[in-house]
């Protein structure tokens, strides 16, 4: 039967807990139990349902122990119900391996207790560590082992006599430069040289060669070197140079690697060097030698180390000293070119990002922003951004930056929006309307009256799917379709014949902010002038292209050709206000100027900024006040007008190869009959018809700028699923929230595309069957 050995817990953080009054938030803590014997407790923290301890309890734990963590409101702890948040329950074997040690971090989602009724929510961040059974039998065999000639082997070195070594014992050294804790002379730390030390035999000597007298190099219990000066009794990092010489070999020859390094970069061929993208494979090498200009080393109170770049005022958990691989994609390489590239060298992450390595030292990393984590380090172009326009990999770029920024992230608490559907744009108006701008910056929570589904991201983008298709309806004045084509929207310069439409248009600002801010799509594409607008760009000519093309074409001609004697007309226009016509002048007394060869560019000027800006000006800063309450100016300026629209309206064009490309299967294989079927259908539907398959299961009919491998859940990134469940009588359900459609093992062709058809073009609404 197991012993119990050490086991060190950490309660970092809980996250969205449930606020049980309406007033206040809570004041949690986490209370420890292993076996229901052993008891910790954290501090409480005040009024939060996002708490942080970072608190660190010892424990005695077997593999086969359970660790009970619950979370508790102090200000109810003592009364009857207890205040009980929510508890997590660990096995301790199903999350780390006592034999071996190691460290693991786990997220889980809090539960209820068998007794306790009242609603949870929220998870737990924990990380259990150990240094292993294994590795403490080896460490003390080594110790016993190796202790007597060791020290006699110091004292030689020092010219010590046996016996003398009794006075180091005890004795305490400094701190290393780096002003890290320094490693105990002492410790049982096993001298024997690893693999990444070059083969050598002796604590008193390295790759390097031999140490200075008074020298010793150890290697503490995570592997690292450091070295020992019996002289002065203290510890460092760096090791020692035995005179000017050495150094300045070991300087040529750090030289010489980076000189090599360089020469096969400039070894390629030209047009590879001009045409090749750079992706991160996600593996590093081990940190050895300096650490660059401008860092240190540090370790945490719980004894993990971390490096502080004073350069940029960052922190990391990554060595700076680490070389990530990195492949050469081109035309002459097929992959195959490895290069290596300092971490240090790529410049500091993006705000709200952090770098992470996993138990097998794979470096991946983690937005805090959006809560998920990649493998593609975010600095550099992704393996997915191969073969894919510029405008794209440069618009993820300004995505990242845009959404880490502190003013883009969602405020605790939420934000409830309750509407009928049938009632959507009324509705949404007064419950939008009411609330503030912090209000609206909260977890969306959408509720359609007198329907079941709960919203974890599939019922907020089909509330803005069909929101959008309600307010920018032209049938009730604010927006009407352009002259160029009946797809794209304009403001109506005539909505003033609703007294209300100003505050309408502020409300159609608050929602497409929302909508961005909380990264859901709007069904509805704008004249290109309209974006331009939004980022404060002046129209020129060319943009009236977009809104009437017929007078574009007008105005080119005139552009064109001599209009003398040949067009009549003044600085005016005449405007048509819903049958009652009347004349504007573009600058003062416009009417008695005539236009001429001559001043026929500036008449070309005004009157472009009459038709897109100036007579919906007043519409237009009400749209953009709302807007901006969500989304500041200063942060979405980074997008031009080609890449704001995909931020607000995605792609609407579907690709079935990279829809397909992109499906994971549950209890089907690509290969089933079912799925053959299925993606048969697909592709002989039209783009309507596909569409609205989109939007069944995802809640949208867009999809990300980066194609359907992008695609969003209610937890992060989330492909589209397709599962089988279901009876074969039965129409296919979606679970928009998950992006996951059940599909029933239907017997033909014939019968999946018309139960398929039903379920897409003639259901509404959430829990069809």
């Amino acid at each position: 039967m197991s012993s119990a050995s050490p086991l060190k817990v950490t309660v970092i953080a809980a996250d969205a807990l449930y606020k049980r009054d309406l007033l206040r938030n809570p004041d949690p803590f986490v209370v420890l139990t292993v076996d229901g014997g052993q008891t910790k407790s954290t501090s409480v923290i005040k009024k939060t349902l996002n708490p942080y301890w970072s608190e660190t309890f010892v424990v005695q734990a077997k593999p086969s122990s359970v660790l009970a963590l619950q979370v508790f409101d102090h200000k109810k702890f003592k009364k009857k119900d207890q205040g009980f948040l929510g508890v997590i329950n660990l096995t301790v074997k199903d999350v780390i391996n006592m034999e071996q040690g190691g460290e693991n971090m786990i997220t889980k989602d809090l539960k209820k207790s068998s007794n306790d009724s009242q609603p949870v929510s929220g998870r737990l961040l924990v990380s259990l560590q150990t240094s292993g059974k294994d590795r403490r039998e080896s460490e003390a065999r080594t110790s016993r082992s190796t202790r007597s000639s060791r020290t006699e082997t110091i004292d030689a070195e020092d010219g010590n006599p046996p016996g003398a070594a009794s006075s180091n014992t005890n004795t305490n050294t400094s701190a290393p430069p780096s002003s890290e804790p320094a490693p105990d002379v002492n410790a049982n730390t096993n001298p024997t040289p690893s693999a990444d030390d070059g083969s050598v035999t002796s604590p008193f000597e390295d790759q390097y060669g031999r140490l200075p007298s008074g020298w010793e190099r150890r290697t503490d219990n995570l592997g690292r070197t450091y070295y020992v000066d019996h002289s002065t009794r203290s510890t460092t990092w760096t090791r020692p140079a035995n005179d000017a010489g050495e150094r300045a070999a070991r300087t040529r020859t750090d030289q010489t690697d980076n000189e090599r390094r360089q020469h096969q970069m400039r070894s390629l061929p030209e047009n590879q060097n001009s045409q090749t993208n750079l992706v991160n494979t996600g593996a590093t090498t081990a940190g050895l030698g300096e650490l660059p200009s401008g860092w240190e080393q540090r370790v945490t109170p719980e004894g993990r180390p971390y490096y502080v770049d004073h350069n940029t005022r960052t922190t990391t958990w990554v060595d700076p000293r680490r070389q990530q691989y990195i492949r050469l994609y081109g035309p002459n390489t097929q992959g195959s070119t490895i290069q290596q590239q300092p971490v240090s060298q790529l410049g500091p992450l993006p705000s709200g990002w952090e770098m992470r390595l996993t138990n097998t030292a794979r470096v991946y990393f983690v937005d805090h922003n959006t809560k998920t984590t990649t493998w593609d380090d975010p600095r550099l172009p992704s393996s997915l951004d191969q073969n894919v326009p510029q405008y794209k990999r440069d618009f993820r770029r300004k995505l990242i930056y845009f959404r880490s920024q502190p003013a883009l992230r969602i405020l605790p608490g939420q934000c409830h929006i309750k509407v009928r559907r049938d009632h959507i744009f009324e509705d949404s108006y007064q419950e939008i309307m009411r609330q503030t701008p912090q209000d609206l910056k909260q977890r969306l929570m959408i509720k359609f009256d007198g329907e079941e589904g709960l919203d974890y991201g599939g019922v907020s983008r089909e509330y803005f799917f069909l929101l959008s298709h309600e307010m920018f309806n032209p049938f009730y004045g604010l927006f009407e379709y352009s002259a160029h084509d009946n797809y794209t929207l304009q403001i109506n310069p005539h909505s003033g014949i609703n007294p209300e439409h100003l505050n309408y248009f502020k409300f159609i600002g608050r929602v497409v902010g929302l909508a961005v801010f909380h990264r859901r799509f709007l069904d509805a594409f704008f004249i290109g002038a309209f974006y331009k607008m939004i980022l404060a760009k002046k129209v020129v000519f060319e943009d009236m292209e977009g809104v009437d093309a017929e007078f574009h074409r007008n105005l080119e001609w005139m552009l064109d050709n001599d209009i003398t004697d040949v067009l009549d007309l003044t600085f005016s226009v005449e405007d048509d206000n819903f049958g009652q016509k009347q004349e504007l002048d573009l600058k003062p007394d416009g009417r008695n100027i005539a236009v001429t060869n001559e001043n026929k560019l500036e008449y070309v000027e005004l009157v472009t900024q009459w038709k897109i800006e100036t007579r919906v000006s007043e519409q237009f800063k009400a749209f953009r006040s709302g807007f901006n309450e969500l989304i500041p100016e200063d942060l979405v300026n980074v997008f031009d007008e080609r890449e704001l629209e995909l931020l607000i309206g995605g792609i609407s064009e579907i690709d079935v190869d990279d829809w397909k490309k992109h499906t994971d299967y549950r209890g089907y294989s690509e290969n089933d009959e079912v799925i053959q079927w299925f993606w048969k259908c697909i592709r002989s539907w039209d783009s309507e018809q596909k569409s609205r398959l989109l939007q069944f299961t995802t809640g949208t009919s867009r999809i990300p700028v980066n194609g359907f491998k992008d695609l969003q859940g209610s937890d992060g990134p989330r492909r589209f699923t397709i599962e089988k469940a279901g009876d074969s009588r039965h129409l296919p359900k979606s679970h928009t929230c998950f992006n996951r459609v059940d599909l029933p093992q239907y017997k033909d062709y014939d019968t999946l595309v018309k139960k398929l058809s039903i379920a897409v073009e003639e259901t509404v609404g959430f829990g069809q069957e």
